[in-house]
C-alpha cells in the first residue's frame, strides 16, 4: 500500500476529524454511541476523528449519516455548488449561451 501524505493532507484530515468530533458532541454522542449508529468499530472513529486512521470511504460516509452530514457532504462535491465547477463545465460542454 503506497501512502501518499503530505503536511497539507494530514493538516487536512485532522481538520476533518476535528470536525466530526464536534459534530458528535454537539449532538451529545459518546463515540461509543456514535460507532454504534454507524456500524464501524471505536477504533475506526477513533482514527478517523483524529485523521490519523485510513477507513474505507464507506465507514467515512456510515458516520457521517450517523451524524446527519452525509448528504451536506455529497452536495459539497456537486460541480453545480461551487463557482469554479459551473465554470469548468461551461468551458467543457459550452453550458452558456455566450458567443465564444
Amino acid at each position: 500500500m503506497v501512502t501518499r501524505r503530505s503536511p497539507a493532507r494530514t493538516r487536512m484530515l485532522r481538520e476533518l476529524g476535528s470536525n466530526i468530533t464536534r459534530w458528535r458532541k454537539l449532538q451529545g454522542l459518546s463515540a461509543t454511541r456514535l460507532a454504534e449508529r454507524a456500524h464501524v468499530t471505536r477504533d475506526t472513529l477513533r482514527g478517523i476523528e483524529t485523521g490519523t486512521g485510513a477507513p474505507r470511504l464507506d465507514s467515512l460516509l456510515a458516520v457521517l449519516s450517523s451524524l446527519g452530514m452525509v448528504n451536506t457532504v455529497i452536495a459539497s462535491t456537486d460541480p453545480w455548488n461551487s463557482i469554479a465547477g459551473r465554470a469548468l463545465m461551461d468551458d467543457h460542454i459550452g453550458l452558456s449561451n455566450e458567443p465564444r
